[in-house]
C-alpha cells in the first residue's frame, strides 16, 4: 500500500511538472505574440502622417513606401545628371554652373571625363565657335537585381553651329550607389564608374 502511494506521488509530480511546462510555454507564446503585435502596430503607425488643417481638424495621410519610388528616383537622378552635364551654352559661367551641379551627383569618374574634355579644349571650342549643345534622353535602363545598380543611358545630342546642326548618338554606362539626400542631391544617389561608350554623328543638317 505504501509502495502504491509512492507511485501516486511520483505520477502526480510528473503531471504537475508537465502542467507547469505547458503553462510556461503558453505564457511565453502569449508574450511573444503580444510583442509581435505591438511591433507590427508601431511599424504601421510610423507609416502614417498626421496633418493639422488650419489648426482645427486632424487629417490622416498615408506616407508612401520609399522603396516603391526608388526606381523612379534612380532614373530621374541619371536623367538630371546627363541634362546638366551635356546641356551647354556658349557662356563660361553657364557651362561652369551646369558642370558643377552635375558633378555633385557623381563621383570622380565624371570629373575625370570633364577634365579630359577640358584639357582637349572642348569647352573653349564651344565658346569660340558660339556653339549650343542640347541633349534628349531617350531611355534609361537600370537593373535593381544587384548592387551597385548598373545603368545604361541612351540619348541624342544636338549640336547647333552657325553652319550646321549635328545630331549625335550618345550611350553612357555607370553604376548607382545609395547616398544621403541633400539640396544638391535630392534623390539620394551617387553615380560611379561613369563612362561614355558611344558618341558619334548620326545626322548633319546644313544651314
Amino acid at each position: 500500500m505504501q509502495f502504491k502511494s509512492l507511485l501516486n506521488i511520483e505520477t502526480s509530480f510528473r503531471q504537475l511538472r508537465l502542467f507547469a511546462i505547458v503553462f510556461i510555454c503558453l505564457c511565453a507564446g502569449i508574450t511573444i505574440a503580444g510583442v509581435w503585435c505591438a511591433y507590427d502596430f508601431a511599424e504601421k503607425q510610423r507609416q502614417k502622417i498626421y496633418v493639422l488643417d488650419n489648426g482645427k481638424s486632424l487629417m490622416l495621410a498615408l506616407s508612401q513606401d520609399l522603396s516603391q519610388n526608388r526606381p523612379v528616383e534612380a532614373r530621374e537622378h541619371v536623367r538630371r545628371f546627363h541634362e546638366l552635364f551635356f546641356t551647354l551654352a556658349p557662356e563660361k559661367s553657364a557651362i561652369e554652373g551646369n558642370i558643377s551641379r552635375a558633378l555633385a551627383l557623381a563621383d570622380k569618374s565624371a570629373f575625370n571625363y570633364y577634365k579630359d574634355l577640358s584639357e582637349k579644349g572642348y569647352y573653349n571650342r564651344l565658346l569660340s565657335g558660339n556653339i549650343i549643345q542640347n541633349i534628349q534622353v531617350d531611355s534609361i535602363v537600370c537593373t535593381f537585381e544587384r548592387y551597385p545598380y548598373p545603368v545604361t543611358t541612351y540619348a541624342r545630342q544636338t549640336i547647333i553651329r552657325e553652319s550646321n546642326i549635328t545630331q549625335r548618338s550618345l550611350v553612357t554606362t555607370c553604376r548607382l550607389m545609395n547616398s544621403s539626400r541633400s539640396d544638391a542631391n535630392p534623390q539620394g544617389f551617387l553615380i560611379e564608374a561613369f563612362e561614355v561608350r558611344e558618341n558619334r554623328d548620326i545626322h548633319v543638317i546644313k544651314r
